[in-house]
């Protein structure tokens, strides 16, 4: 796996070579856009709509809109003296239970590994992290941008999970009223949490799959071969709800029956 980044965890006066890996991937499958007379990759030109002219990368300039068609520009050198330092130290701020933070915060998951014998600094902030149940708040900066981090145990080892600033989220309330309209009875609040029970398992995520995923590369791999491509059925809509308390009903019967072993036939000599 590729290091993207190497430095070092700053853990009060305790130094932690580290070296960092993307712990994901983007697994979509990407198409080209094609010129459908010829199939010929199209291209994607910069034009000037004033001066009507294709424009080359050494003329573009950065801009920010201050208001509808009067822009302020932004040097290369503006930009660069105001970028956080390159600092290749992951600073530990403070410790935090995982429950404390709302899942929104995070954005991507990278793992940490020990360097240069870093090993046992390394395994000593696992253990600490693993024994109190807490995660490190850090900062670490990534390319050109100052990121909030989160470090905590994972598996045998340690994941780094970037995080959004909370100016960077979104409230709520943005989106408008979201009261239930109607007071929920009773019945249907405890039929509700009936159906949540009956359908609660273990998480598996080894049984979890990308079917629109798996379809196109099925369609993609029958067209490469020359083959007919089998068509795929489309999902059934939902019928719109009526009766919220008969659809719970329904849902709560159509997880027992989900739920319910089947019966193995008894094998005979």
């Amino acid at each position: 796996m590729k290091t993207i980044w190497k430095g070092a965890v700053s853990f009060g006066l305790v130094h932690i070579p580290v070296k960092l890996y993307a712990a994901t991937e983007d697994a979509d499958i990407r198409f080209h856009l094609l010129h459908k007379e010829c199939l010929s990759p199209i291209r994607y030109l910069k034009n000037c709509p004033h001066c009507q002219r294709e424009v080359a990368p050494a003329e573009i300039i950065k801009g920010f809109e201050v208001e509808k068609g009067r822009y302020i520009t932004i040097s290369p050198e503006e930009l660069a003296a105001l970028s956080p330092e390159k600092d290749q130290t992951i600073t530990i701020r403070s410790f935090v239970h995982l429950t404390e933070i709302d899942p929104v915060y995070f954005v991507k998951t990278y793992y940490l590994a020990p360097d240069r014998q870093g090993n046992k600094a390394f395994g000593l902030l696992r253990t600490a992290l693993a024994e109190t149940g807490r995660l490190a708040l850090a900062r670490i900066v990534l390319r050109t941008r100052e990121n909030l981090a989160a470090l905590r145990v994972f598996g045998d080892g340690l994941a780094l999970h970037t995080m959004l600033y909370p100016q960077e989220i979104r409230p709520l309330t943005a989106i408008g009223d979201i009261s239930p309209g109607n007071p929920l009875s009773g019945q249907e609040k405890a039929m509700a949490v009936q159906l949540v029970e009956s359908l609660t398992a273990p998480f598996k995520p080894e049984e979890l799959q990308n079917t629109y995923q798996a379809n196109l590369q099925e369609l993609l791999a029958a067209k490469t071969a020359g083959e007919a491509p089998v068509p795929v059925a489309p999902p059934v809509a939902a019928g719109q709800v009526t009766d919220l308390l008969a659809a719970l009903q329904a849902s709560i019967q159509m997880a027992k029956k989900q739920k319910t072993p089947r019966k193995t036939r008894r094998k005979t000599s």
